[in-house]
């Protein structure tokens, strides 16, 4: 399967529904995240669906395991293919995730590619970054997850120590472009060598002048590490 999932992370669902149009030959899937549901609502992941490519539902759930599994339930619903929750919620509650999705199809979000290990120090985390997301991808395998999401800096990790787990990686950007907001990335090709499954990609394609080439020079760029 093609390991390129765009994120589509815009305002307004047409606006999403064009890029997505102009891109369905070219990726693996596609992510409706926060600021779509929070517009659209779950209307976002039946549009994109009907697209005939799987959807990403960035929602990062957390809540009691109740609350959750009935999320994933409508989440499921509305055509989603994979959901993801924070694993941070515990194990309980992504089992709970798991069920509502019909057994398949949580991802568990590790620690946000945005964050440090100065970030995790200040919010009471002692260990190491790479340490305390390897900890909690073997808690989320332990939960039922299918995979997790995490930056490009553990994906060796990860695979090492829970390798039935598929790794969604973002915080992706090709080579000579802007960081942004995300501290711990790395390029596509170098991610993909490292062993991610899928390719968790935004900024790059969204903001692009042509996103259609954008995505192609990603895959040239990938192609060499296809397994």
């Amino acid at each position: 399967m093609n390991p390129i999932i765009v994120a589509l992370d815009l305002p307004g669902l047409e606006e999403a529904k064009t890029l997505a149009r102009s891109l369905v030959d070219e990726v693996g899937g596609f992510k409706v995240g926060m600021e779509l549901l929070m517009g659209a609502g779950s209307a976002a992941v039946g549009a994109i669906a009907t697209l005939g490519k799987p959807v990403f539902v960035d929602a990062k759930l957390h809540d009691i395991p109740n609350t959750v599994e009935r999320a994933a339930t409508r989440i499921k619903s509305a055509g989603a293919r994979w959901v993801t929750v924070h694993a941070t919620g515990g194990k309980k509650m992504m089992e709970a995730a798991v069920e509502g999705m019909g057994g398949d199809g949580v991802l568990a979000v590790t620690m946000l590619t945005s964050l440090s290990q100065v970030d995790l120090e200040s919010i009471g985390v002692p260990a190491l970054a790479s340490d305390y997301v390897v900890s909690l991808a073997s808690l989320a395998a332990d939960s039922g997850t299918e995979g997790v999401v995490c930056s490009p800096e553990e994906i060796r990790r990860v695979k090492d120590k829970e390798p039935s787990l598929a790794v969604f990686t973002p915080g992706l950007r090709p080579a000579a472009s802007d960081v942004d907001d995300q501290k711990r990335v790395a390029t596509p090709e170098q991610a993909r060598s490292d062993g991610a499954d899928f390719l968790v990609i935004g900024r790059p394609v969204t903001r692009a002048a042509d996103p259609v080439t954008a995505v192609r020079n990603i895959a040239t760029a990938i192609g060499r590490f296809e397994r």
